[in-house]
């Protein structure tokens, strides 16, 4: 069967313990045993039947002596090696997500995972047989080793069914003892993990939005008496204010705009002829071509929205009169389609001229090209 194998190496800002080391080779590539570091998981991955592709995933910038370690390993070991740069630290989760669609090209049944600063005997071949032997195809593998009371507090703790060996219940870090189980950061996925990792991350994402605006708009109230130089005013020849705006000093913004109540610009932002902006967050470097119409939407870095274009979502509110009230946390899916909520533009997204972007979230380095409701734009 086709299987992949992902080997997660991080990032520069990483590697805290091999300091000051991990300055001048990036920790993957730290010997140990002789060989970097990395070598022995990709070694290991090599080996296994069916072996298609070996992805390295991290952030580090393009790296002269990764790049001469990725074609040795390549010549050594006879198999396809690349390594996908993650825009910034999207997580072991977000990373995957991700880079879903890398991953599952030609075809992979089934992709190991594992960090890059797991020592162990890589029992890959184990574990992909303790798979096939259960009927559930769709099931994953996590391996686990036992730690003593005081270490595996500094773990993820699996709490497993000693017949079956299902995991019943994980807690990574506790803060009191869960199990002596712990999580060796090495585990065998099917594509159908994707489901589950989208549906956590675009849920977090909207819970992130949401608080984001709210927090703005308390934030924003604030500025009215403690920085009221914050906050934009009308004046002759500038945009129309409406309520409290915040506006960066770099930004360009028309004067025909019309902006508020609850609106931040960020740095390098350019708003054109016409634009109407309410209760938005509009990240820096983001362009607002002549005649758009953003409400309730986090735009993000660098995007672009096309003339006559409308992005909106839907708030999500606490209480104004509750100053207990707590955001509600709403299903992702409601009968099938995206819960209506704010709208999410990722960094880099271009909308084209005059469609409409509504209820959605869009994931980053998007361009897309007609209207879109209720829905997630992978």
């Amino acid at each position: 069967m086709p299987l992949k194998a992902v080997i997660l190496i991080g990032g520069p800002q990483k590697g805290t313990r091999f300091r000051p080391l991990s300055f001048e080779v990036p920790k993957p590539l730290f010997p140990v045993a002789g060989v970097p570091m990395v070598q022995h998981h990709i070694e290991a991955c090599a080996k296994v039947p069916g072996m298609k592709e070996i992805l390295l995933m991290g952030f580090y910038q393009p790296h002269e002596a990764l790049g001469r370690f990725l074609v040795s390993a390549q010549q050594e070991f006879k198999i396809p090696i690349r390594y996908l740069q993650e825009y910034a630290a999207l997580g072991t989760g977000g990373g995957i997500y991700h880079f879903r669609d890398q991953i599952l090209s030609g075809g992979a049944e089934a992709f190991f995972v594992l960090n890059a600063d797991v020592c162990s005997e890589f029992p890959l071949q184990e574990m992909l047989e303790f798979w096939q032997q259960h009927e559930d195809m769709h099931s994953f593998v996590i391996l686990g080793t036992t730690a003593n009371r005081t270490q595996a507090l500094n773990y993820g703790c699996i709490v497993a069914n000693a017949n079956t060996q299902e995991v019943q219940h994980y807690v990574e870090k506790p803060s009191t003892f869960v199990s002596e189980i712990i999580n060796c950061g090495i585990y065998l996925f099917t594509p159908a993990i994707f489901q589950h990792i989208g549906e956590v991350f675009q849920r977090n994402q909207q819970e992130l939005a949401l608080s984001a605006i709210y927090a703005s708009r308390l934030y924003l109230n604030q500025y009215s008496k403690s920085h009221p130089e914050r906050l934009a005013q009308n004046k002759f020849g500038g945009p129309v204010i409406r309520g409290n705006v915040y506006i960066h000093p770099t930004a360009s913004i028309d004067s025909t705009a019309v902006l508020g109540p609850n609106v931040s610009i960020g740095e390098g932002v350019t708003v054109g002829a016409g634009v109407r902006v309410r209760e938005s967050i509009v990240l820096h470097g983001a362009s607002l071509h002549d005649h758009t119409c953003v409400l309730n939407t986090i735009v993000g870095w660098d995007s672009t929205i096309g003339r006559w274009a409308r992005v909106e979502g839907t708030p999500s509110d606490p209480n104004p009169n509750d100053p207990y009230a707590k955001i509600d946390s709403e299903t992702l899916f409601r009968d099938g389609r995206l819960t209506p909520s704010i709208t999410i533009l990722g960094c880099s997204v271009t909308i084209p001229a005059e469609v409409v972007i509504l209820n959605s979230i869009v994931l980053p380095h998007k361009e897309l090209s007609r209207s879109y409701k209720n829905q997630i734009i992978l």
